[in-house]
């Protein structure tokens, strides 16, 4: 299947030129007259540290040429941009679908500015953000709110609405930014009614999202920390492997290249996320997500990549990528070959591990990591596409946590449409074996959960959790301080309604130096 990909080589030059901040010389300018704001799919940052971050906007407008655009940026203290202190422009490259990603530099620690782009007569949103505090810095108090899974054709995302009001710091987005599909039974707004394959189609895709009026605010609201799962592509696909499948698509690396492109190209990523590959797009080689963060001594922020580099599903089923399955009728799940985070995302794990230096260290990945029997009563049953697919590479995780013993291990995931939170066993088959940590896998924005009502009996089934609910939808609000950590689970009433309430389904509390979470 041909995808209008371009070539890596000349795609790399073009990021690292269009994340460039110098002054631009008169004669590099192109500046069409747009009879229309072009600033329509919202302004957005992330990949802060403590000098720097990402800002991002992509240009749309009936009357964009196929050229470069130069669009203006500007850094102020205030919304009112009296006090710009960093300004500078950047090119709009067709090419990357005349998408910006800024790398704003030099910027003080600890500190919270105001963006926005300006083309022609025309001005974006402002939007706000906030530098990291310096790595050696005493943080009294961090804010992380947590979220994953946001469906179009499933609800409303009115959940960024009430995250918003809650003013954290910054968002540690788990996966599933946009989903792939055509359409769903009984969906609550339509989509175009393509299921995405190509690289317009991904593009348009994630523009029908930005269109969303408390997403596109919560992007501009503060920085986000970004990784995906699958249906950024593919439901269930693995590495370089298709997920379910669709007929006609005979060419998965070429859709996988497609998706790729696209998400770089709306989401506030750093050039660096593209020129750490080894290979092309189309290679099928790496986009490099995973890395680490350091939020002064208070929390080391490790974000991984579950989906690029993890070995195919053990046992797939006819048709399927994925299943449920007695681990005695499948010998191949507990191959130690097989791998979640592949081997150098696993070494690269083990390393941060093992440096530590923060009261917390924080896990960011997309699923939930604790074992989940199925089978309420005698036997197991487990789902293959989540670490219970992958026992050999959790164990490796589990090791290196009780090798290195960093400080207060608190893992943060998605994707299963439900909240789950317990402890993190060293062996979740012996009950009474210690804690190494913590663990908080967050429900979905919009996506229905599959099976809710069976959730009470799932969570009398594994003792290791205290809390389990699929009933609602939300997000998660993690408070970091030297002494605790404070987590509330944000539920709405109705994501079928754009005026859905919030209210909190149950909060939570660690102290500093016991892996134990309790209710508070």
């Amino acid at each position: 299947m041909p995808t209008p990909v371009i070539d890596r080589r000349r795609l790399l030059q073009l990021a690292a030129a269009a994340a460039g901040s110098a002054w631009l010389p008169r004669s590099a300018w192109s500046q069409p007259r747009l009879r229309e704001s072009p600033f329509g799919a919202g302004v957005a940052s992330g990949s802060p540290d403590a000098s720097s971050v990402v800002l991002w906007t992509r240009l749309v407008a009936p009357e964009l040429p196929p050229q470069p655009v130069t669009v203006r940026w500007e850094i102020a203290d205030d919304e009112g941009f009296a006090r710009v202190v960093a300004a500078g422009q950047a090119q709009a490259l067709p090419e990357l679908a005349h998408s910006v990603h800024v790398e704003a530099q030099g910027l003080a620690p600890d500190r919270w500015y105001f963006y926005r782009f300006l083309l022609g007569s025309w001005v974006s949103d402002v939007g706000r953000t906030r530098t990291l505090p310096a790595p050696d810095a005493q943080v009294a108090r961090f804010r992380l709110a947590y979220a994953s899974c946001q469906r179009w054709d499933h609800g409303y995302f009115s959940a960024y609405r009430a995250m918003r009001e809650d003013q954290p710091d910054a968002v540690l987005f788990v996966g599933d930014a946009i989903y792939e599909y055509a359409r769903s039974v009984n969906q609550v707004r339509a989509t175009d009614g393509q299921t995405c394959v190509t690289l317009p189609q991904y593009r348009d895709r994630y523009l029908l999202y930005r269109g969303d009026p408390d997403l596109r605010a919560m992007h501009a609201a503060c920085p986000w920390f970004l990784t995906w799962d699958d249906h950024e592509v593919q439901n269930d696909y693995a590495g370089d492997a298709p997920g379910d499948g669709l007929p006609g698509v005979a060419d998965f690396l070429a859709r996988r290249a497609a998706a790729y492109q696209a998400y770089y190209e709306h989401m506030p990523l750093r050039a660096s996320t593209l020129t750490q590959a080894l290979g092309g797009l189309l290679a099928g080689r790496e986009v490099r997500l995973y890395g680490e963060r350091r939020i002064g001594r208070l929390v080391q922020l490790a974000l991984l990549d579950c989906r690029q580099y993890r070995s195919v599903q053990a046992c797939r089923p006819a048709g399927r990528a994925s299943t449920t399955l007695d681990p005695q009728d499948c010998p191949a799940l507990q191959d130690p070959a097989r791998s979640f985070l592949g081997a150098a995302q696993e070494r690269w794990l083990d390393e941060r591990l093992a440096a530590g230096g923060a009261a917390w260290t924080v896990i960011g990945q997309s699923t939930l990591f604790g074992q989940r029997d199925l089978s309420p009563g005698p036997g197991q049953r487990f789902w293959t596409d989540g670490w219970d697919g992958y026992p050999a590479a959790r164990r490796r995780l589990l090791d290196s946590l009780a090798k290195h013993r960093p400080a207060n291990p608190v893992l943060l995931g998605g994707d299963v449409h439900e909240n789950w939170v317990g402890q993190v066993k060293a062996d979740y088959d012996r009950p009474d074996s210690a804690n190494l940590g913590v663990e908080f896998c967050g429900t979905s924005i919009s996506s229905r959960s599959s099976h809710p009502e069976r959730v009470p009996d799932f969570l009398a089934e594994n003792p290791h959790f205290i809390h389990a609910d699929g009933t609602q939808r939300g997000y998660g609000l993690a408070e970091f301080t030297p002494e605790r950590l404070q987590v509330a689970l944000r539920v709405m009433d109705d994501v079928t309604r754009p005026d859905g309430k919030v209210s909190t389904q149950a909060s939570f509390v660690v102290e500093a130096g016991r892996a134990v979470v309790e209710r508070a």
